[in-house]
């Protein structure tokens, strides 16, 4: 019996239905073109589309998150490790980790900041540091009379609300002491003044008013002259005039409440680190450069450091609110949450010289001397970086 073929369908024609690619014409047997490349997307298509796609590029981490957040934390250079090995899609690529945590970092910041003012508000903390500044401007006897009691009976409020932690009653008692030493401060120099202007003699400088910012032992004081560029036109220069004496206005409060310029600290810190990266990757290069490797070898190691950094971030961020509700409602967390950021902070010191043992493979003895090297270069890089960044903080609000 014979057996005839099985017939088959003809392929299509990709040119007869018109599925070429409108870059080339060669026929389209894909999402990209077989001769030149070109994807069959592009972006003239619905916002939902290409919204996804840019989702996808950026946090497509999937499950391979679970596999590598651990190992980042808790096993210094493996990560980069097993990516010079060539295993990699089992983890997050280090860019889009690095990106990742990064945004969740400076996020987490912000959100946290803002919760941590909330609770401080509950401890009386902005009207008392208002209330502070009063004591120690007063120029009369009963005006530091009427602030000091108003501090004290604002803080009193504060400290006998209910619901609110032993802990939290010692911190407000300890304000209310210095709040109280600063007054006895400031009327030792209302009587001194007094009795210099009884005897006819000058009068002491008053500590409530700004010498200004002393360089080379001159003070400089923000003033339209001290201010001015000869070459900028006078917009320029009236903008320059008001940043400088924001900045000094800032700077002086600081003096009473530091918390607003910790809070800019670490709100630009994910920034500034995230410049600084490639020249963390640099400063790498510089002291392992007879290992002969890529600059590219060392920016992965730079990335999956700051990454590491960004993830310690967040957890001394959730550490600080769980500290933060634990100060008005459990105060036996408080003890808890100072020891486990006590341990992140020195993770963090850690950390850097292990990865470096592990990844470069030199003996403890280079690895220390070059880690050294290293930590001290980017440390300065890192200061100069804040502190720009903390002074233009400091000249815009």
């Amino acid at each position: 019996m014979n057996s005839s073929p099985t017939p088959t369908l003809p392929a299509a024609d990709p040119t007869a239905t018109g599925q070429t690619c409108p870059n080339c014409g060669a026929p389209k047997l894909g999402p990209f073109c077989q001769s030149c490349g070109q994807p069959e997307k592009g972006m003239v298509r619905h916002l939902a589309s290409v919204m996804s796609d840019i989702a996808d590029t950026l946090f497509n981490v999937d499950s391979r998150i679970f596999r590598t957040l651990p190992a980042l934390f808790l096993r210094p250079g493996f990560l980069t490790n097993e990516y010079f090995a060539g295993r990699r899609t089992r983890y997050v690529t280090p860019f889009r980790l690095f990106f990742f945590l990064c945004l969740i970092a400076f996020f987490a910041i912000q959100v946290g900041t803002g919760i941590t003012s909330v609770q401080s508000l509950r401890l009386g903390d902005s009207e008392s540091g208002e209330l502070l500044e009063q004591i120690a401007s007063a120029q009369t006897p009963e005006d530091l009379r009427q602030a000091t009691e108003k501090y004290a009976a604002t803080l009193e409020t504060a400290k006998s609300a209910a619901r609110i932690s032993s802990q939290a009653v010692k911190a407000i008692q300890a304000r209310i002491d210095s709040g109280n030493e600063l007054s006895r401060k400031r009327q030792a120099f209302l009587v001194e003044r007094a009795a210099a202007i009884a005897a006819g003699k000058p009068t002491p400088p008053d500590p409530a008013i700004s010498r200004g910012i002393e360089i080379n032992g001159a003070v400089w004081q923000p003033t339209a002259e001290s201010t001015r560029v000869s070459w900028l036109p006078d917009f320029a220069n009236a903008r320059l005039l008001q940043m400088a004496q924001r900045t000094a206005a800032n700077l002086k409060s600081a003096r009473h409440d530091p918390s607003h310029l910790i809070e800019g600290v670490f709100s630009v810190l994910p920034q500034t680190m995230f410049v600084l990266m490639p020249l963390l990757a640099l400063l790498l290069k510089i002291a392992y450069l007879f290992k002969r490797r890529l600059y590219m070898e060392h920016f992965l190691v730079a990335l999956h450091a700051h990454a590491f950094v960004f993830l310690s971030l967040l957890l001394l961020v959730l550490v600080n609110l769980i500290n933060s509700w634990a100060l008005l409602h459990a105060g036996w967390l408080v003890t808890l949450c100072g020891w486990i950021s006590a341990a992140i902070w020195t993770w963090i010191i850690v950390y850097p010289l292990l990865m470096a043992k592990r990844v470069y493979r030199q003996g403890w003895f280079m690895t220390t001397i070059k880690f050294c090297f290293v930590g001290l270069g980017y440390l300065i890089l890192l200061g100069f970086g804040l502190a720009g960044a903390i002074i233009a903080s400091l000249a815009a609000t």
